[in-house]
């Protein structure tokens, strides 16, 4: 059946892609973020680069190190991923409809990755802040629900909700330069005549957009991980608080080039997992069509 004929698969299907290809990147390319966080949290002058982060972690703390708070992001895809789909449905149509466009267009892509990313943060923020108080050097939690138990006990439930805003931007930026970018990228390329072809495309234009994306948004990646790591202590007000001041304050004690702190193990992970991400789902999208059979085929 003609692409274009085929019924729409259920979003049932299009969710369990989503997550599978999220899992997916988490358990490939997860030592990347520990790196990352560590590089971002480091003040001053950087001691050393990714390889130099990446060594010292495994040589003084083991190989184990590099998975510490893998669970929350694990635990987080399946809402983060049904979040994502709906709010890019939901998005997608309402700026369709009120600019009268039949299809998406480049300018109604980025305006919808925005928002959609906008929306997921409200998610993220507190399975992120667990993470980053894991992935932290000094940090001293048993695991997971130790976190929980902690920021509850000292800061109350909102405690969970720190870095709010910073997760908002960061997520808001990032979504899209990713969106906008792999669906110009998408037209530029040669029309695939082929599964193999397809998947390659898919490839391509994501890992563009993951890169372009991570350009955008590592700044305020940067503050989210300062907001979320450094512990607050009563009656003090804390350095990093709302997120343009906060990329100020860096930029001013420390240069420009520390609000792209964590860059390179960043860019690493997501400009080929935005690749990998399209990968595997056009990948499972097609097992399941091929499984379904007509009129999904």
């Amino acid at each position: 059946m003609a692409t274009d004929q085929r019924k729409p698969l259920p979003f049932i299907a299009n969710f369990a892609a989503g997550a599978i290809a999220g899992v997916s990147e988490i358990l490939t390319f997860y030592p990347l973020d520990v790196v990352k966080t560590r590089m971002q949290l480091e003040t001053g002058k950087a001691k050393h680069g990714m390889v130099g982060t990446l060594s010292s972690i495994v040589r003084e703390e083991g190989f184990g190190r590099l998975y510490r708070g893998l669970v929350p992001p694990l635990l987080l895809e399946a809402p983060k991923r049904a979040v994502k789909f709906a709010a890019n449905d939901f998005w997608g149509k309402t700026y369709m409809g009120l600019s009268g466009e039949s299809k998406m267009t480049q300018q109604l892509s980025v305006l919808t990755g925005c928002s959609a990313g906008a929306t997921e943060s409200f998610v993220v923020v507190p399975f992120e802040l667990v993470k980053i108080k894991l992935q932290d050097k000094t940090s001293t939690f048993t695991g997971p629900i130790d976190v929980v138990k902690q920021v509850i006990k000292k800061e109350g439930p909102l405690g969970l909700y720190a870095g709010m805003e910073a997760t908002f931007w960061r997520h808001f930026w990032w979504n899209g330069g990713y969106f906008g970018c792999i669906h110009q990228v998408r037209s530029m390329l040669a029309p695939a005549e082929t599964q193999q072809g397809q998947l390659f495309n898919n490839f391509v234009s994501g890992s563009v957009g993951g890169f372009v994306g991570t350009v955008v948004n590592t700044p305020f990646d940067v503050v989210k991980s300062r907001i979320q790591g450094t512990a607050k202590v009563p009656g003090v007000a804390p350095k990093y608080n709302w997120t343009y001041p906060a990329l100020m304050t860096i930029m001013r004690e420390e240069g420009p080039a520390a609000l792209y702190k964590g860059f390179l193990p960043k860019v690493l992970r997501l400009a080929p997992g935005g690749g990998v991400l399209l990968l595997v789902v056009e990948f499972t999208l097609g097992v399941f069509r091929n499984a379904l059979g007509p009129p999904y085929i």
